[in-house]
């Protein structure tokens, strides 16, 4: 069953939301960058805060940040940790160590039940977070000059439109007070 209201017109709410931000584009972009690239982390829970800082370290926007964290979301998380997972595994060699031995399936759920998180590191953690670095950095770089140039043609976009009606008020009698 589809949500009552479909996900392009999230995409659309929040790509406006973010356009409207009263920033610079350089905060704006780097704030977007920051929340895409803490959503290629596996630390889940903890991505708003690593936007944050990530966007204090960039002079970056915060509200843009929190933004920029909806990269990560239900849709878009199994594909990530895929991505990140392979690439980490790839990048640290763990592939080819495999491939004649079949490695030993990790039960996440009962580790975790266990308190033994420490043990999911190795396997799942690091090739993720050594992964998701590279990744995160090509997707946060992208959706930087994107936004950049999206929020620069926006704001003169909108600083004429308003100028044009400064103009306007100001020629005809009818609009001065």
């Amino acid at each position: 069953m589809m949500p009552r209201r479909n996900y392009a017109r999230s995409f659309r709410y929040y790509w406006k939301r973010m356009l409207r931000i009263k920033a610079t584009p350089h905060a704006i972009a780097a704030g977007v960058a920051a929340g895409a690239f803490a959503s290629f982390t596996p630390f889940m829970g903890l991505h708003f805060i690593l936007a944050f800082v990530l966007a204090w370290l960039l002079a970056g926007n915060m509200i843009a940040a929190a933004l920029g964290t909806a990269v990560g979301n239900p849709l878009t998380f199994p594909a990530i940790w895929a991505a990140t997972h392979g690439a980490g595994t790839a990048i640290l060699g763990m592939a080819e160590a495999g491939a004649g031995a079949s490695p030993k399936p990790v039960n996440v759920g009962s580790l975790l039940h266990n308190g033994e998180i420490l043990a999911i590191w190795d396997p799942i953690l690091k090739p993720m977070l050594i992964g998701g670095v590279p990744l995160g950095l090509l997707v946060a770089a992208f959706l930087y000059v994107l936004t950049r140039v999206a929020v620069t043609a926006f704001q003169s976009r909108r600083s004429m439109h308003f100028e044009s009606h400064r103009r306007a008020a100001g020629e005809n009698p009818e609009f001065e007070a």
